[in-house]
């Protein structure tokens, strides 16, 4: 209980970091127009461009955590994750697909929201039906779900290639990015977010079973290949909804719940909660540092402005930490 609420501090310190990052206005105007004072212009900057920016990066960042978490206990595979089990893929395809074909539109983020979460389902569905029966392997539900998400990687670029001209905006939503999120896209967020963050924690316990094995879970009364499913339907919802809102931030789901499980140990009635908000600090975090970085950036190349894209940091992240758990995992199977 100590580690969660020092991580809730954590989170509020990253979201208040996120609001001062800026050109704009500086932490005592933030403040100030916080406390319903400051200029027109400056309240404007904080509470309709900084304030929903932080919120839906919060809300985001809790999805990828949670959802990563519930992926690898099903699976019980160390290196799953909604970036390489086809689910992101998936919806980033989706949405992209759905905006080319002219069903939806990058200003209208509840038809994004709808179109990533069939593209989510859709990809999640591929990696079960060619895992067959050896979906419960997890070296082979791995390699599964690498040639799933590659595939649908190919075909969001053919797609890209296709209409360039009416998908030539959204590549730095493509990596994944907070820039330009309203307080349209947080209201969109945070009931979807709440809904299956409670439909994950009321899973914990079958999903600590699961990472026991399926001997002893059906040995406990559960019966697994339906638990698994319901998992998996919570994680693909999850990551749909985050993929619709920032985009396709990368690893955040692989990162999160290694570190969560290294605080909380196996028992997810704890770590998921623990993953919720480390992954709410990460992106958060992230975010802060990718605006502080294109401040930088800016001055020092004389450029009229420049932005770093989220996605890129917690790729770099992520790709470090995926090297790191493939060679710990390497090493303990020989």
């Amino acid at each position: 209980m100590k580690r969660l609420v020092l991580l809730c501090a954590l989170v509020v310190c990253v979201g208040c970091a996120d609001l001062v990052v800026g050109r704009a206005a500086g932490p005592a105007q933030v403040w100030e127009a916080l406390t319903g004072g400051g200029d027109p212009l400056t309240r404007h900057v904080v509470w309709e461009l900084r304030m929903p920016r932080a919120l839906v990066a919060l809300g985001a960042g809790a999805c990828l955590g949670v959802a990563g978490m519930v992926l690898q206990s099903a699976l019980r595979n160390a290196l799953a994750g909604p970036e390489v089990t086809g689910v992101t893929p998936g919806a980033v395809l989706g949405a992209v697909a759905a905006t080319g074909a002219g069903l939806a539109g990058w200003w209208s983020p509840a038809s994004v929201v709808v179109a990533a979460v069939a593209g989510g389902f859709a990809g999640a569905g591929l990696l079960w039906l060619l895992a067959g029966r050896q979906r419960t392997d997890p070296h082979d539900a791995a390699i599964h779900g690498v040639l799933v998400s590659a595939a649908l990687t190919g075909l969001t670029a053919m797609v890209l290639l296709v209409a360039p001209g009416e998908l030539g905006s959204v590549v730095q939503w493509l990596v994944g990015s907070t820039e330009g999120r309203v307080w349209e896209h947080w209201t969109l967020l945070w009931p979807w977010a709440v809904l299956w963050l409670l439909a994950a924690w009321s899973l914990a316990v079958p999903l600590t079973l699961l990472r026991l094995g399926e001997d002893q879970a059906a040995a406990c009364g559960l019966r697994p290949g339906r638990a698994r499913l319901a998992a998996l339907v919570c994680a693909v919802a999850l990551t749909a909804g985050a993929v619709a809102a920032v985009g396709a931030l990368g690893f955040v789901g692989l990162l999160v719940p290694h570190l969560a499980f290294a605080l909380f140990g196996a028992d997810l009635r704890t770590a998921l909660p623990g993953a919720a908000l480390l992954g709410a600090a990460v992106v958060t975090g992230a975010d802060a540092a990718a605006q502080g970085l294109s401040r930088v950036l800016t001055h020092a190349l004389d450029a009229d402005r420049l932005s770093v894209p989220t996605g890129a940091l917690t790729t770099c992240a992520g790709a470090l930490a995926l090297l790191l758990v493939a060679r710990r995992t390497t090493g303990e199977g020989t």
